[in-house]
């Protein structure tokens, strides 16, 4: 049902945890799993939680890193108990489904998972574009690894059914991750030809970073991006070579 939504889960500790998410995942018609570092994959354990999804588990895909796991996606999700990173967009439960299903006619798109413990660390969620806390019980809102993924694939599930009839207002195309952190790397070499780095912290470019991610420009707006960004740099170069032509 959703061929471009994938639901990640990093280093998961229990396997039997990896079954139980895999069996959410299906009731709610979502069948790509990626695992990123699993402690212990394939297991038998796994295998018998996932019950009648078994099929999930023999599809699954194993990655080294988050980054290997969501490279391709130009929409990346992160559930988080609370909402820690501040540079990231934050979504309702809500507009997560309704999110990912819009964007999954075009491109491709990841929900992520965390740590049973302590859930995704904040160099994980630098491979976000937004990030979603699941409400509940201030005083327990504790929910394991396959509840958590459950309530999510619901949500994309009920806005599949929201949106049998899809808008015919124009649809964007965005970049996937991997296109992004190449632009931000592209900015950080202009800007340094440039001389507008000197003296700059490492905070003032993570700061322009966090910028374009919220403003989320689209595949042909971060063209003309980087277009702008290869004039600065060119000048910028211009520039240094007249300084040392005259010293």
């Amino acid at each position: 049902m959703f061929p471009k939504i994938r639901i990640v889960l990093v280093q998961t500790f229990h396997p039997g945890n990896i079954g139980s998410a895999a069996r959410a995942m299906k009731t709610m018609g979502l069948e790509r799993l990626y695992l990123v570092n699993p402690v212990s994959y394939p297991d038998a354990e796994a295998t018998r939680m996932a019950a009648g999804a078994s099929d999930l588990m023999d599809t699954a895909q194993v990655c080294e890193s988050m980054q290997e796991a969501v490279a391709d996606c130009s929409l990346v999700i992160g559930a988080s108990a609370r909402l820690r990173n501040q540079s990231l967009t934050e979504l309702t439960t809500r507009q997560t489904g309704t999110q990912a299903v819009q964007e999954s006619h075009n491109a491709e798109v990841a929900l992520v998972f965390g740590r049973e413990r302590t859930g995704l660390h904040n160099e994980e969620l630098a491979f976000c574009t937004h990030q979603v806390s699941i409400p509940g019980n201030p005083n327990y809102n504790i929910l394991n690894l396959a509840q958590a993924v459950q309530l999510l694939c619901y949500e994309v599930f009920q806005a599949s059914q929201e949106q049998q009839h899809p808008s015919t207002a124009e649809q964007r195309d965005y970049p996937s991750l991997d296109a992004v952190l190449g632009f931000e790397q592209h900015l950080e070499k202009a800007l340094e030809a440039s001389g507008m780095l000197k003296g700059a912290s490492h905070k003032s470019v993570a700061r322009l970073n966090t910028l374009f991610r919220r403003a989320r420009p689209d595949i042909q707006e971060l063209g003309l991006l980087r277009s702008m960004i290869s004039r600065m740099e060119k000048q910028g170069l211009a520039c240094q070579q007249a300084e040392e032509k005259s010293e």
